[in-house]
């Protein structure tokens, strides 16, 4: 009953029996435990390449950290408008890189444009001793619109970063999503497309508390390890990020959820998008969906219970609903069921078969 976000959910019960079994006995701190050793290979498996992998609590820590070791105090990071890293960061970015600048680009369903990216880095000054130079552009799979960069999306961006000697930054919150959304390799999603560096997210698909920074330019991590130190994220009990991690990879754990994700919020806009009065936002591509329904219709579902956010304030009629690893179908019906209802649609009920 509650689509507010992906972060409403418990763990994966396959997380927690991993968890339960790391907890048993003693293990070396600070990364040096049996986890935190495996870990390495098996990204390196999972994504085809040869990798440096540090395992860090939250989402912010791992972008604002992989941040720091990818621009100067004076660089330049370019980003979409709203993304994450810019409206939800609380500052972040620009305390660990010692005060680089965001500089946001235009886009559209979430995601900015070669073309935009192109214009900007030819007016940015760079050798100019008076502007802040260019040094990373930053991009979300899937994105805060809940849409996913193509392929070919990325390698336009990544060519036009490379043309201008900056790093490709991915935050991936929501990356598993994004690589079932695609039905393409880890590998083809990042260091194949130009990524150096990405934010590998698990908190939102079925772990308790668990990201990865993955680098696949080796030679950006070498001071990282001091950075999350310094940052706070240098875990003294590692094992529990990295068993999370270990069992989030183990039997593509991190796929299924995602699947299971991305084909609920599937079904919950097909039963909602021929109902009078609503449109969709933006193509539903993950798990997020951004859709406009009519007033008396949101008061209904909320008088029965159900939780979403109302994206631009709180007279909005434009909702968020996300779905996760463990939303249940009867809850995606119940809900088309009850938008039916107050959409006055009292015909013969709704069937997800």
């Amino acid at each position: 009953m509650n689509f507010a976000s992906d972060n409403v959910t418990g763990v994966s019960p396959e997380i927690m029996a991993a968890l339960y079994a790391a907890n048993d006995g003693t293990a070396m701190p600070y990364g040096q435990d049996e986890y935190t050793q495996r870990l390495e290979n098996q990204f390196k498996e999972r994504f085809e390449t040869d990798v440096a992998v540090f395992p860090v609590a939250t989402g912010s820590a791992a972008n604002a950290l992989a941040l720091s070791v990818m621009t100067p105090p004076f660089g330049a990071i370019y980003c979409y408008a709203e993304s994450h890293l810019y409206a939800d960061e609380c500052g972040a970015p620009e305390f660990y890189t010692g005060g680089a600048k965001l500089i946001t680009l235009p886009g559209t369903d979430g995601k900015i444009h070669a073309a935009d990216l192109a214009n900007e880095l030819t007016h940015s000054g760079a050798g100019v001793v008076h502007h802040v130079q260019p040094a990373v552009v930053s991009i979300t799979q899937a994105s805060e619109a809940g849409t996913v960069y193509s392929l070919n999306e990325i390698h336009a961006l990544a060519e036009i970063a490379k043309a201008h000697n900056l790093y490709v930054h991915m935050d991936g919150a929501r990356f598993a999503n994004a690589v079932v959304s695609l039905d393409c390799t880890p590998a083809d999603l990042t260091w194949r497309a130009g990524v150096d560096v990405l934010c590998f997210g698990a908190t939102k698909n079925g772990a308790m508390a668990a990201e990865a920074v993955v680098f696949f330019n080796r030679s950006l991590a070498e001071t990282f390890g001091y950075r999350r130190k310094r940052g706070g994220h240098l875990f003294s009990k590692m094992r529990f990020l990295s068993a999370q991690l270990e069992a989030y990879l183990k039997d593509d754990l991190w796929l299924k959820n995602a699947t299971h994700a991305n084909r609920m919020a599937r079904q919950l806009v097909q039963g909602l998008v021929e109902l009078p009065g609503v449109k969709l936002c933006y193509p539903v591509e993950a798990n997020e969906i951004f859709i406009q329904l009519p007033e008396a219709v949101i008061q209904g579902l909320l008088a029965d219970g159900f939780q979403f956010y109302r994206w631009e304030g709180e007279d909005s009629t434009i909702l968020r609903l996300v779905t996760a690893f463990n939303t249940k179908e009867a809850d995606i019906s119940a809900f088309i069921e009850a938008a039916r209802l107050y959409a006055n649609l009292t015909t013969k009920p709704f069937s997800l078969s």
